[in-house]
């Protein structure tokens, strides 16, 4: 939203010393003291908490706005209103006037040099939190950071993604897709890009909607997201500059509001795909094209085009089987795929927990008998029979014709009313290693012993109870070890505990693939 009241509003000067010390994300409100959400004013550049901690940031305007009688008050005091302030962690701008998120600047451009400002400050306290760190790794054995492996103390070294507003469905898959080898391997190995010349080369700069630059390049950013999340050299990464892009090129995304995790995924693939295809802006298309050959060779399905890493990793191929039951045509068509969404049986939507009542505990494997199994298309899904020349009864059964290196399972939680979205939470349970995919094979004979069986990589949850609220985190796994990424926040965990989470999206891993028997 362009606001009108920047010029009024935003007073204070971008180095201002009034600042407090350390991190500008772990300031404190000047009142409750908390460290949650801390917002400044961009009037006078104090610091107070959010409206969903304590509100003092909203009663802080609210306040300025009880005004002295006109005869008393000075054109300084009516020029300064307290309106605008921003976001510590996110540094995105907020306007109590509007009652909107801001995207535009003043004339001097003060909001982009306070922001910029905050940066600074954030990334100094990052350098010498790590280096406090580093100290404390060496001088202590009992650090809560390290992990006995092997006999040998191993520092933690995975990076949480901070939320800028309601983002955490993005974080959830980005960790998910971090820790899947080959696709992250693929995009970390691909040459940088320098998307800004000139005066902004090598700067880090904040997005927003308003600025007009068609120079963006989603591949490029991804690129960086995954290489920065294993570094080990900060508690937390900023993806801004890729939530920019996801703003430029996926409209449906933009703004603060919750999103679905699953509808993120598919989107973000789909233009990974599409790019690579292309070529992306500063590597050569005749780069890219020799990388997809190569891909295309050892790969069938192929949507849109030619083959890409996403296709290639996580593309399979269902035959669809349509039989009319009154002359018995049958219709098969070949759909290419890269994630396949799985009903939960209508007979365990009741069943919210694996212990909570007696008899079967709903399982992955009757959520893909479900989906592979003869239907009935009922009267408002009439087939067309070519043969009989009229819309006919019919039966409709899915095959798996190719499997994915990595299967990806989205369990339909969110189920259209007649008025409102409501969530299907039954507990659904899922092997963590070894899940067999031949008896849903249109040819398994053809298949290797092992080339069915499948390993759990990571698991999307969202927690809560619609679609447009809640909050998403992600389970994975990396060189053996189990982590929850809970946004900025990583923490180990187990087996035990990854398998009692309500799954959204699982993410299977070939067994030969994660071997190494099976390269790009």
């Amino acid at each position: 939203m362009e606001c009108p009241h920047l010029s009024s509003s935003v007073c204070i000067a971008p180095d201002s010393a009034k600042f407090p010390n350390g991190s500008p994300s772990s300031w404190c409100c000047s009142v409750c003291r908390s460290n949650k959400s801390p917002w400044v004013c961009l009037t006078c550049s104090s610091v107070h908490c959010g409206r969903y901690v304590n509100g003092h940031a909203k009663k802080h305007y609210e306040d300025a706005q009880i005004t002295l009688p006109n005869h008393k008050r000075s054109e300084k005091q009516e020029k300064a209103q307290h309106t605008v302030c921003m976001d510590c962690s996110s540094y995105s701008t907020y306007c109590y006037r509007c009652d909107d998120f801001v995207v535009n600047d003043t004339k001097l451009g003060l909001v982009q040099k306070v922001r910029e400002h905050l940066q600074n400050l954030e990334n100094s306290a990052f350098t010498a939190d790590r280096h406090r760190k580093r100290k404390l790794l060496e001088n202590s054995s009992l650090n809560s950071k390290l992990l006995k492996v092997n006999g040998s103390a191993t520092a933690i070294c995975a990076t949480g993604l901070r939320n800028l507003g309601n983002t955490c469905f993005m974080n959830a898959i980005l960790q998910s897709l971090s820790n899947i080898e080959q696709f992250c391997c693929y995009f970390k190995e691909l040459p940088a890009v320098e998307l800004r010349n000139g005066k902004t080369a090598g700067r880090r700069t904040y997005h927003t909607r308003s600025q007009g630059d068609n120079n963006v390049s989603l591949v490029e950013e991804f690129r960086k997201t995954l290489c920065a999340l294993w570094q080990g050299s900060q508690t937390a990464f900023s993806p801004e500059s890729l939530f920019y892009v996801v703003w430029k090129i996926m409209p449906n995304f933009r703004g603060y509001q919750q999103q679905d995790a699953h509808e993120f995924m598919r989107y973000l693939l789909d233009h990974l795909h599409l790019e690579l295809q292309g070529g992306f802006n500063g590597v050569s298309r005749s780069a890219i094209l020799q990388e997809n050959s190569a891909l295309s060779a050892n790969n069938k399905c192929c949507i849109n085009g030619a083959s890409t890493v996403v296709t290639a990793i996580f593309g399979g191929i269902l035959q669809n089987e349509v039989n009319c039951l009154i002359c018995g045509t049958e219709s098969r068509k070949f759909d290419p795929f890269l994630d396949l969404s799985l009903d939960i049986p209508s007979q365990f939507r009741s069943k919210r927990s694996k212990n909570q009542e007696s008899g079967p505990v709903c399982s992955l494997r009757d959520c893909l008998r479900s989906f592979t199994d003869l239907e009935e298309l009922d009267e408002t899904e009439l087939y067309m029979c070519h043969k009989c020349k009229k819309k006919q009864k019919s039966t409709k059964k899915f095959w798996i014709q190719k499997l994915p290196k990595v299967l990806c399972l989205h369990l339909k939680r969110f189920h259209w009313t007649a008025y409102l979205r409501n969530k299907v939470d039954t507990y659904v349970e899922f092997p963590l290693r070894g899940l067999d995919m031949k008896c849903y094979l249109l040819e398994p004979e053809n298949s290797g012993p092992e080339s069915c069986l499948y390993d759990l990589a990571a698991v999307v949850v969202h927690h809560g109870s619609g679609v447009g609220s809640g909050h998403y985190t992600a389970y994975a796994t990396h060189e053996g070890r189990w982590f929850h990424f809970n946004d900025s926040t990583v923490t180990m965990t187990d087996e035990e505990t990854v398998g009692k989470a309500k799954a959204y999206i699982l993410f299977y891993v070939e067994r030969q693939a994660r071997a190494g028997s099976d390269k790009l």
